[in-house]
């Protein structure tokens, strides 16, 4: 059997290996590593996992920094046909040590980051075999210099192949934050990525001389996207440092980057470095933007400053493999199908089914929660107690609720209204915080706002967080009295120089809402 054919998510990088075996695979900074050098590093890796000790593992961690390491162990994991958890390095031991448990972690592959997490986990009782290449290991079998039971690496080992895999076998878990601040295990098979990268191979034209942006951490699924597009075509991931955003044009002018994506945010982060000049990014060819609502505002000016790429929308929830709506924009036909201000999500996959669900749970034509089934939809999360909730049961399917209201145009396009639990009510009126945002857009000075509900000694009240030019809040309410209900129209406003994003780049709406609640508390008190 060719292993480039079938189910296996790691095929893809296969494909790109008898495509560009001597061309770079991924690069960050002065590390690169070829094809070819990557291939064999996760063989090794992989036969040093399954010789031992003790049984083979059926669940691998890949606890590292975004490093040229990462990517090896993600395909290392791969290579052994296990399942495969990425997990942040930075993220509190706590946390980490909760999403080691619940995904079953046997193994754990780890650089130097990782490891000072496992040192401390160690001393918490927490006993696995740790291949951390680049340490040797000790007579008693220990990482030298370290408190954790060690994998030896021993060419002899080496796999020749990667080990076969079925669909229905799962390629990765990822954790995803849950309401009660358990994080939530979502397992994803090789064939619901199967299904989703031969679906993007006829939208996209990738091929070997691109040069893919890598902005995401490798625990985010947006990675997923990057990695397997660019390895599937035989082009080059390229890791971007902190730094970058510092000239985001001019390094990715100098880099030769032609694929982009990120979130939205990174567009108000390149505004506000004066990156979004007319034809600043002539490079590109893609420019793709999932992980929050993108405004249209945002599209218009990165389409100027990216004028020779084809933008898009991209959108879906971690338990629907990565994105699984697509929109492509256009500047002429696009802003008429916005609301608030944000860009459609566009159509549903091929394979899948969508239903949107009125607040009563009838199915609605226009209007509602969206609901998906079809082959990219997760079998369940870890724990079947989180599954509450998620899905439902239609006309004898199962869906997944996104928790996301939609409008459907006539069309058949759909678009983003907000989250379920962005709607909050003030003084009896039933809010949407995403219009707030949209109206605060459009005052004068104003480049982004956040709004945010906290309770006060009146009930709910809304603060709005801005950055732009700083205005007295009493100018801003007047501009929004203009276009809200006085109801609607916030009181309190903060002017900031940035928004603060979480750990996948996204604005923290979470944190604003604490700063918010905390300032009240400190007048209180």
């Amino acid at each position: 059997m060719n292993l480039t054919d079938g189910p296996a998510l790691h095929a893809r990088f296969l494909r790109g290996l008898a495509v560009s075996p001597d061309r770079l695979a991924v690069r960050l900074g002065a590390e690169s590593l070829t094809y070819t050098e990557v291939h064999r590093r996760a063989l090794s890796w992989a036969g040093a996992l399954l010789a031992g000790p003790g049984e083979p593992p059926e669940v691998i961690g890949v606890l590292a920094g975004k490093g040229v390491e990462a990517y090896v162990a993600i395909l290392a994991g791969l290579y052994t046909g296990r399942t495969v958890v990425p997990l942040r390095s930075d993220f509190p031991v706590a946390r980490t040590r909760r999403m080691l448990e619940v995904a079953g972690v046997q193994a754990v592959i780890a650089d130097r980051f990782g490891l000072a997490n496992l040192v401390e986990l160690a001393a918490e009782g927490l006993d696995l075999p740790v291949l951390a290449p680049g340490h040797g290991l000790d007579e008693a079998g220990l990482l030298r210099g370290l408190p954790l039971r060690g994998i030896a690496l021993d060419e002899r080992d080496a796999l020749t192949e990667p080990r076969p895999v079925s669909a229905t076998d799962r390629a990765y878990v990822l954790f995803t934050s849950g309401s009660t601040g358990t994080p939530k295990g979502v397992p994803i098979s090789h064939g619901s990525t199967h299904h989703y990268f031969e679906l993007l191979d006829r939208r996209y034209d990738f091929n070997a001389d691109d040069i893919f942006s890598q902005t995401f951490d490798v625990n985010f699924d947006c990675a997923v996207f990057d990695m397997f597009c660019a390895w599937g075509a035989g082009a080059t991931l390229l890791a971007l440092p902190n730094e970058a955003y510092h000239d985001l044009p001019g390094y990715l002018t100098q880099q030769g980057v032609t694929v982009w994506f990120s979130t939205p945010s990174a567009i108000s982060l390149v505004r506000r470095t004066r990156g979004l000049k007319s034809d600043s990014m002539p490079g590109l060819r893609w420019s793709l933007f999932a992980g929050e609502a993108l405004r249209a505002a945002d599209a218009t000016d990165w389409q100027d400053a990216a004028p020779n790429s084809t933008l898009e929308n991209i959108y879906g929830p971690t338990e629907l493999t990565v994105t699984v709506t697509g929109y492509r924009w256009d500047r002429d036909t696009s802003p008429v199908l916005c609301v608030n201000g944000l860009t459609p999500i566009g159509t549903v996959h091929e394979g899948h089914d969508f239903v949107l669900l009125a607040p009563n749970g009838v199915p609605s034509l226009t209007e509602g929660e969206l609901c998906i089934t079809g082959p990219q939809m997760t079998t369940g999360y870890l724990d079947p107690t989180d599954d509450q909730g998620r899905f439902l049961e239609h006309e004898g399917r199962r869906w997944y609720r996104t928790g996301d209201r939609v409008r459907q145009h006539g069309n058949g396009v759909l678009v983003y209204l907000g989250r379920l639990d962005a709607q909050v009510q003030v003084q009896g009126w039933r809010v949407e915080l995403a219009e707030i945002d949209h109206a605060l857009r459009v005052c004068a000075g104003v480049q982004d706002a956040v709004a945010v509900a906290r309770e006060g000694a009146n009930g709910t009240e809304l603060v709005v967080f801005y950055v732009g030019e700083k205005s007295p809040p009493a100018e801003l309410a007047r501009q929004l009295r203009e276009v809200l209900p006085h109801s609607m129209v916030p009181r309190h406003y903060r002017h900031v120089a940035e928004f603060p994003l979480n750990a996948n780049r996204k604005v923290d709406r979470g944190l604003l809402a604490r700063q918010a609640a905390a300032e009240l508390e400190a007048v209180a008190a």
